[in-house]
C-alpha cells in the first residue's frame, strides 16, 4: 500500500507561468502537459483558470492573484485587531476592579 504525504509541494510562479504558457501553446489537454512535467492535471487546471481569472476572462465573481492576496492580508488584520480588542477588555475590566477596591 503507498502513503500519500500530506506536505503541499510548492511551485514558483516562473514555473506556474511557464506551465500556462505550455498549455496555451502546445495544443495538447491540461492533462497530457500536466504529465509530461510532473504535476497533477486538476493543480494546472487551477493554475490555468486563475491565469485567466488575473487576465480579465474568468467567470464573473472570480477573485484576481491580487484580490486574493488582499483579502488574505486584510483577514489577518483584522484577527489581529480583534485579538487586540479582546486583551483591550480584559484590561479595561480588570482596571475598573482596580479602581473600585
Amino acid at each position: 500500500m503507498s502513503k500519500k504525504s500530506n506536505t503541499r509541494k510548492r511551485y514558483t510562479a516562473e514555473f506556474k507561468r511557464d506551465a500556462v504558457a505550455l498549455v496555451h501553446s502546445s495544443g495538447k489537454t491540461v492533462t497530457e502537459v500536466a504529465r509530461e512535467i510532473g504535476v497533477s492535471a486538476e493543480g494546472l487546471r487551477n493554475w490555468v483558470r486563475q491565469d485567466q481569472a488575473d487576465r480579465g476572462h474568468g467567470p464573473v465573481g472570480t477573485l484576481t492573484s491580487d484580490e486574493k492576496e488582499e483579502l488574505r492580508r486584510l483577514r489577518r488584520e483584522n484577527r489581529e485587531q480583534q485579538q487586540t480588542i479582546e486583551v483591550l477588555k480584559k484590561a479595561a475590566a480588570f482596571f475598573a476592579r482596580e479602581s473600585t477596591k
